[in-house]
């Protein structure tokens, strides 16, 4: 299975990582360090994924980038 790109950024104002995969709309998470963001994402990935098929949802393709 090819892998979802992943942006971490800190939030300053909420001194939080804020955590997304750009190809799952609305997938984004959050946690007080990268490695929390990092976990809590690939949860809420899976959560995106599982919800969009039981919603009969097509799953965007990861994006092939290259380098």
């Amino acid at each position: 299975m090819a892998e979802y790109s992943i942006f971490i950024k800190y939030d300053p104002i909420d001194e939080i990582y804020v955590a997304s995969v750009p190809e799952l709309p609305g997938c984004m998470a959050h946690g007080r360090t990268k490695e929390q963001a990092l976990k809590e994402i690939e949860i809420a990935k899976e959560l995106w994924i599982e919800t969009a098929l039981e919603d009969g949802q097509t799953i965007p393709e990861p994006d092939l980038m290259v380098v």
